[in-house]
């Protein structure tokens, strides 16, 4: 039998390789046959560990899922970037490892950014999510959100639907 330690904690810069592969790997899963191929592969290429160094210098809010053996999530929050929207917070990305996926953590870490932003007084939290990445929706309702508004967002040419949620 083996313990697992499960922590959330702010990235470090030398989380930086680690979040490149988690983000490499979540957006596979998420977004193929989604977003289109080309376009997926040049987003993916552009967040190499150089870019997520240089992230983690800009001082916005990231949080880490730390699994003992390595990071198996991350989340990026701060100000909501749009005034338009009934809210104070927002969280940028969510993403965890494929394998950590349906098991609670992304939860635990939804729950610890939003704990974070109200400490910082930002009431109502926002997030945004590709309308047809159904997993994601559907787990953003379950935990309560509620779709303010609809946006649509050219990628790699096919106009995708984007849904804000609203926590309150």
């Amino acid at each position: 039998m083996s313990d697992l330690l499960v922590s959330i904690r702010h990235a470090k810069t030398e989380d930086a390789a680690a979040l490149s592969k988690v983000f490499d790997a979540a957006w596979r899963e998420a977004y193929q046959g989604i977003i289109p191929g080309v376009a997926l592969e040049k987003m993916l290429a552009r967040r190499g560990t150089r870019w997520w160094r240089s992230t983690l210098s800009r001082g916005r809010p990231l949080a880490v899922l730390d699994i003992g053996q390595g990071i198996a999530g991350y989340a990026s929050y701060g100000r909501c970037r749009d005034r338009a929207l009934p809210a104070a917070g927002e969280i940028d990305e969510l993403y965890l490892l494929p394998e950590y996926q349906g098991l609670g953590f992304g939860r635990r870490l939804f729950k610890a950014v939003c704990n974070d932003l109200r400490a910082r007084e930002m009431n109502g939290i926002v997030l945004w999510a590709l309308a047809d990445n159904e997993r994601a929706c559907a787990f953003y309702e379950g935990l309560g959100g509620q779709g303010v508004a609809r946006v649509e967002e050219r990628i790699g040419g096919v106009l995708l639907a984007k849904i804000a949620y609203l926590f309150r």
